[in-house]
């Protein structure tokens, strides 16, 4: 009987630690699950690719649980896009130099607080690209935080593939809609 009990318990615990190291990793500081490896997300993608399996937006406020309405925010000419690579999420370096001055001007503009939205071009799955634009604009958020913006500011949206800036189904054009798209409102 003893035996028996022994097996019971360790069955038992097997089946809850994974659920317990699951809502451990999904409870970090900024509200993200955190991977753990090097130059892939966990998933075998290389860094920059998405691992979809999301549907819908995707929003964080930090410091402010509530969904930022984006109708509230907006546009800056002072705060430039930034653009990706195909199925990337890694800031280039031309884009650096745009968010170095974007987070200048935020700085200079403390009551601001900022939207960032994530976009991708037409192609792949709705849900793959919703997860390629949430990574694309919180790896802008990450990069302006880096620079000194409080994270309190910022919110990020993903829109995937909804919201194209421009509609030829041409590299040229498909290149423009990989975008990080800043927006604001005064706080």
């Amino acid at each position: 009987m003893r035996n028996h009990f022994s097996t019971i318990a360790l069955v038992s615990l097997l089946t809850v630690a994974p659920i317990l190291a699951g809502c451990a990793a999904m409870s970090s500081s900024d509200g993200s699950a955190q991977k753990a490896g090097g130059s892939t997300d966990g998933s075998g993608l290389a860094a920059g690719a998405a691992d979809g399996g999301r549907g819908g937006s995707s929003s964080q406020m930090y410091g402010n649980p509530a969904r930022p309405n984006p109708k509230e925010f907006t546009r800056v000419g002072d705060l430039k896009d930034i653009h990706f690579d195909f199925d990337r999420y890694d800031i280039r370096p031309e884009d650096a130099q745009l968010l170095e001055a974007n987070a200048e001007t935020l700085k200079a503009n403390p009551s601001w607080a900022l939207l960032i939205e994530g976009h991708t071009d037409q192609r792949g799955t709705t849900e793959y690209n919703m997860a390629l634009a949430d990574r694309r604009a919180r790896a802008s958020m990450h990069y302006l935080v880096s620079l000194g913006v409080r994270s309190t500011r910022i919110a990020v949206i993903s829109y995937g593939k909804e919201r194209p800036t421009c509609a030829t189904p041409s590299e040229d054009c498909w290149s423009q809609n990989r975008r990080a798209h800043f927006l604001v409102k005064a706080q």
